[in-house]
């Protein structure tokens, strides 16, 4: 019985090592509902925690994530409503399919949508994380850790300046709560855009950062964070750590 136990806590020892920590806060006014997904087309390494779930303003919410943790999302949906509808359209922004508990195969989220991106133990052996605004934004984001290495976010607020053709959805007052990029709002031809890096524009070398429209909005407000498809070339879009410095991270919405 007592070899039991001991293997039982050796194992829980074990399983705590080989975890991160991940913290989200909440700093806005209002009340959110964070989504998390993982590609499990990528790997089957999932955090221990629920696809989505409701975040009072003020509210902080932590979890483990593996530290092998691939292609890994986390962003914020506003104005949720569960009660009829379990659809992507459930939250004025940021929806996935699932409802609350966003879909494990199909629940991406609804752009335009802030979205925190991660890859730990990736080339190199590191962390491999950043803040993507390539399908727009909604809410301000802010990813740092307890390691000292680089932050990444878009801690300004992008709805109440953006561009006309790139605004919605709107709340019932006409307040514009999400900017949608170039792209999702279908600017050009997606099939062959440079807005999309597609068709003759889908390599960096063919879809540099001066042939997307509105770039500049979205960079230039949010330095450290991912303005399009091939932004790495910003040298300000995409970040590692250490994957041996075993960093926890926090994302904090609203910073």
């Amino acid at each position: 019985m007592k070899t039991f136990v001991y293997a039982t806590v050796a194992f829980a020892l074990a399983t705590s090592v080989t975890a991160r920590t991940f913290k989200v806060v909440n700093k806005c006014s209002y009340t959110i509902w964070p989504a998390l997904f993982t590609d499990l087309n990528v790997a089957q390494n999932v955090p221990n925690h629920p696809t989505g779930w409701e975040q009072k303003a003020g509210k902080t919410v932590s979890f483990q994530v593996p530290d092998n943790w691939k292609a890994g999302r986390i962003w914020g949906r506003r104005s949720c409503n569960f009660s009829k509808n379990n659809g992507p359209t459930a939250c004025l922004d940021g929806g996935c399919n699932g409802g609350l508990l966003c879909d494990k195969h199909t629940g991406t989220g609804v752009p335009p949508a802030t979205v925190a991106e991660f890859t730990f133990q990736g080339d190199g052996n590191q962390d491999w994380y950043d803040v993507s605004l390539v399908d727009g934004f909604n809410i301000p984001m802010r990813v740092d850790n307890n390691k000292g290495c680089h932050v990444a976010d878009c801690s300004v607020d992008l709805n109440p300046k953006c561009p006309a053709a790139l605004r919605g959805p709107k709340d019932s007052s006409g307040k514009v709560v999400g900017c949608k990029s170039a792209c999702v709002a279908g600017i050009g031809d997606n099939s062959n855009s440079p807005n999309c890096c597609t068709g003759s524009h889908n390599t960096a070398k063919t879809c540099p950062p001066s042939g997307v429209a509105y770039y500049d909005y979205f960079k230039k407000s949010c330095k450290n964070s991912y303005a399009y498809a091939y932004d790495e070339s910003s040298k300000t879009a995409l970040f590692t750590c250490p994957s041996s410095k075993k960093a926890d991270y926090t994302i904090t919405f609203c910073p």
